[in-house]
């Protein structure tokens, strides 16, 4: 564990105090959690993304040919 030391706008401190004690926790724990849940919605986003990137593009019409209606593409 690493500590750090950050400085916060008082109304903000007065807040992740009151949500620290809320959770039975401490405000060093609280926005370490914080952190932790933002670095991991991070990197599920950058998994997706590069698994979307890497599939191979989809030719929606032959040349020539209409491009094929929102219906066709999407069954519902």
């Amino acid at each position: 564990m690493k500590n750090v030391t950050i400085t916060l706008d008082e109304k903000v401190a007065r807040w992740a105090r009151i949500r620290a004690a809320e959770q039975n926790t401490s405000v060093s724990r609280l926005v370490g959690m914080m952190l932790k849940e933002k670095m991991q919605e991070e990197e599920a986003y950058l998994l997706a993304m590069e698994q979307y990137l890497a599939q191979k593009p989809q030719v929606l019409k032959k040349a020539g040919a209409r491009y094929p209606q929102r219906e066709e593409l999407h069954e519902r």
